[in-house]
């Protein structure tokens, strides 16, 4: 049963309820070994950071800011700081310098807290640059602190300040005082499409999306959920809280490239994701399938078949499958379906919510048909992540993203856009009144930027509106429906489709390396590196036989006429991929012009 106290205290109530039963999962930075907190050790750890943050000075209402991935000490610092009416702002544990400078300048923040070496070295180029900056806090011991640095201080040494809890009768008034308008976090938004902006969230928003969530997402105490996105990733924020206000069990996943080998190791039966966690399972086992002998890719390729018409034909659309067809797939579903999900360690699957970006309805059938709940929705920072989801029992459509929750009100504009009003949507952006002017129109209906309609009372998306193309010709394109078709390829590890203002479309493709090394090793073609495989006749013609198979169903004006091979992946260092790995396509534009007018010539 949910519990929806105040963030200052819900940690604290929940401990009550389940004492030494264990709350988190984690590992220590540098570690292999998992460990585990109960409720109880994490209220008062939770309880040493807000008395230690109050002897340190910070006021209610004051920002700090955390620089890290995820692990049990942001936890408790975010926790600590809700307990002293504290506003906790995420940074994302990838950002470059410069963005930390302008969060910390922004908000006035006088506290860092950082995750590793390479946080903590940022941190500290940039501390002369902040004004306001005191003191950065190193939640890994194992950090080489600068030996001109008298302002640093290991999360160890900070939390003695607090370790007897000597400031308690003050928290304790704060907790009192606490109250739904104040403001909880300040998310800065990554910006695809310019500065980037802090988005403000109250613990009224917070309160109305745990309610609303509660109502369609049946997660709950007996579950083990993966904290795999970054804690910075409103996705998973408001993910993670909702579990833990149902009482479920949080499992730490600090490097995001090892969640394969978390997953196998502690099985978790839900964990949030982006749809290229997806993409990539769906690749990885294709690949297996297809290097399987004659008699298992047939018994495979039957179960697929079978768990796609008694999940996608008959229970996605809210009709009962025939008793043969559900003992067929009974029998499937314990004995092939099974080795897929034990290989993924999601042998107690329950749901996984899925979201952030466009879902191909190729990976979608196919998670399903393994036998695996994902739960598609849509949101964005401003409404507290979720606007829409998949609810699991109910009939939903391949390609929706579900239905509206309860609290939100959604309207689509004449040209197409979505515009949302309810309590779970932003009060505005931080110190950005010009922003907020255009963001908000005179009915107080939000608007998000995305296009999409309504059928059935399922919302569907078509594209960003801003990252429409229009060909010289004309017509429109969608360049993030035609990526995500081509994502599920398994000789594609990233594409950037180009058209704005173009005759036909383009698009730059970075190979998925290793397979098509291996590709290219099989058929004998001689390499010594990147640059050359890229520019290999075969292996273009070969990727774009691919290519050509993948978009049969496009209309002829949105399909791909030419690609070129990078050598190289678009990255956040260039400044071609935000903190949420989203294409900023002028930056990718930029930095690829020559090549791309290369494609052009006639």
């Amino acid at each position: 049963m949910q519990n929806n106290s105040h963030y200052s205290v819900l940690i604290h109530e929940q401990a009550e309820k389940y004492g030494n039963r264990a709350a988190l999962t984690f590992r220590m930075f540098g570690s292999l070994e998992w460990k585990q907190v109960s409720w109880k050790q994490f209220s008062l750890r939770v309880k040493q950071v807000s008395n230690a943050m109050l002897n340190l000075g910070i006021k209610p209402q004051e920002s700090i800011v955390v620089f890290a991935q995820n692990c049990i000490q942001y936890l408790y610092t975010d926790f600590g700081a809700y307990g002293i009416r504290a506003i906790s702002i995420p940074i994302y544990a990838t950002s470059s310098e410069q963005q930390i400078q302008y969060v910390v300048q922004d908000s006035g923040a006088r506290f860092l807290f950082v995750g590793e070496q390479e946080q903590y070295d940022k941190a500290h180029r940039i501390f002369a640059l902040c004004p306001t900056l005191e003191r950065i806090i190193i939640f890994d011991r194992s950090v080489r602190i600068s030996t001109h640095d008298p302002n640093a201080l290991y999360f160890e040494d900070f939390i003695a300040l607090g370790e007897n809890l000597p400031r308690q009768t003050q928290v304790e008034e704060l907790w009192k005082q606490a109250n739904y308008e104040d403001v909880c976090n300040i998310i800065y938004t990554s910006g695809t499409t310019g500065e980037s902006k802090g988005v403000v969230l109250t613990y009224k928003q917070y309160d109305a999306a745990m309610k609303a969530n509660d109502e369609c997402v049946p997660v709950g105490e007996k579950d083990r959920v993966m904290c795999f996105l970054p804690l910075a990733h409103i996705f998973e924020r408001g993910w993670a809280y909702l579990c833990l206000t149902e009482g479920a069990h949080l499992i730490l996943n600090t490097y995001p490239k090892e969640i394969q080998q978390s997953m196998r190791e502690t099985h978790p039966s839900c964990m949030c994701s982006v749809p290229r966690f997806w993409e990539k399972v769906y690749m990885a086992v294709k690949d297996k399938i297809e290097k399987s002998s004659a008699a298992k890719q047939k018994i495979f390729r039957h179960a697929l078949a079978v768990g796609r018409k008694y999940n996608i034909e008959y229970l996605s659309r809210g009709k009962r499958p025939p008793m043969s067809l559900a003992l067929e797939y009974k029998l499937l579903n314990s004995s092939v379906m099974s080795l897929v999900r034990k290989e993924l360690g999601l042998q107690n699957a329950h749901f996984f919510p899925t979201a952030g970006a466009y879902v191909s309805p190729e990976v979608e059938e196919f998670v399903h048909s393994v036998g695996l709940n994902m739960v598609v929705g849509y949101g964005l920072t401003e409404s507290l992540a979720t606007v829409s989801c998949d609810h699991l029992g109910e009939a939903y459509t391949i390609g929706s993203v579900g239905r509206p929750i309860s609290s939100i009100e959604v309207k689509i504009s004449d040209d197409g856009e979505i515009l949302l009003k309810g309590p779970t949507i932003t009060c505005g952006y931080y110190k950005r009144d010009d922003a907020n002017a255009v963001a908000f129109d005179e009915d107080g209906f939000f608007h998000t930027g995305d296009a999409g309609y309504m059928r059935n009372g399922e919302l569907f998306l078509t594209e960003r509106i801003k990252d429409l193309y229009k060909t010289s010709n004309g017509k429109y394109i969608a360049p993030q429906m035609v990526e995500a078709m081509l994502l599920v390829d398994k000789y594609i590890d990233q594409v950037a489709v180009i058209a704005d203002q173009r005759k036909f479309v383009s698009a730059l493709i970075v190979p998925e390396f290793r397979l098509v090394e291996e590709w290219a090793s099989s058929k004998g073609l001689k390499f010594e590196n990147r640059e050359q495989l890229c520019q290999s006749k075969e292996v273009h013609d070969m990727i774009m036989e691919r290519i050509d198979t993948l978009q049969q169903r496009l209309a002829h004006y949105e399909k791909i006429k030419r690609i070129t091979l990078i050598a190289h992946h678009f990255s956040m260092e260039s400044g071609e991929l935000t903190n949420t790995l989203k294409l900023k396509r002028a930056v990718v534009s930029r930095n690829f012009k020559d090549v791309i007018d290369k494609m052009y010539e006639e």
